[in-house]
């Protein structure tokens, strides 16, 4: 039989402090159905999904914009650039797989059906003709991915840190690829095109 439920309070925290360990066997053997949402889980499940099926259709834009850039750039110096959207798309394409395992341990399914992509992500695929074109839309498409990113890491806080911390990883990575795309702008015109 499972001792009642026992909480310790810190004087400076509200938050109550689980000790019993029968509690946590006995919980974990409930409703098996909800696989990783447990009844601890403080976010809303559902709104959870929704947000990050906007997250994967994002990544599913930047992975196609970024294998696209990587195959159409030209001209005498596309050769590194043309390598960096490579390896630009294959993080995009990790994210998103990530995202989708995330959505999949939430009890959704992800949602990779190409219709609808593009209204769902924060992202644009672009319209670029040439490579500072190119550059300036990965730019753009990376500047809104980190304050989108940033808005979610603090949205979901400490309801769901499983989501936050992905995203926070998310997020490091795209501010590398917005300093890439930067340093790459900078290389090829001269002075920053966009600042702050």
């Amino acid at each position: 039989m499972a001792q009642p439920e026992q909480t310790t309070r810190d004087p400076g925290v509200d938050k109550p402090f689980l000790t019993d360990v029968l509690t946590l066997r006995a919980r974990a053997r409930e409703n098996l159905n909800g696989g990783a949402v447990t009844s601890t889980y403080r976010g809303d499940v559902q709104k959870t999904i929704d947000i990050l099926q906007s997250v994967l259709a994002t990544e599913i834009v930047c992975v196609l914009r970024y294998s696209m850039h990587s195959v159409a750039a030209a001209g005498i110096s596309s050769e590194g650039v043309k390598a960096e959207f490579a390896e630009h798309a294959d993080e995009e394409r990790a994210h998103m797989m990530a995202v989708a395992e995330r959505i999949t341990q939430l009890g959704g399914t992800p949602n990779f059906n190409p219709e609808g992509i593009l209204s769902r992500s924060a992202s644009e695929y672009g319209k670029a003709g040439n490579l500072i074109e190119m550059i300036e839309e990965n730019l753009i498409a990376e500047r809104i991915a980190v304050d989108h990113y940033r808005e979610l890491i603090r949205y979901f806080g400490d309801d769901d840190p499983g989501t936050r911390i992905m995203i926070e990883g998310i997020l490091v990575v795209e501010e590398e690829h917005a300093d890439d795309m930067h340093d790459l702008l900078v290389a090829h015109q001269g002075k920053p095109m966009l600042e702050g």
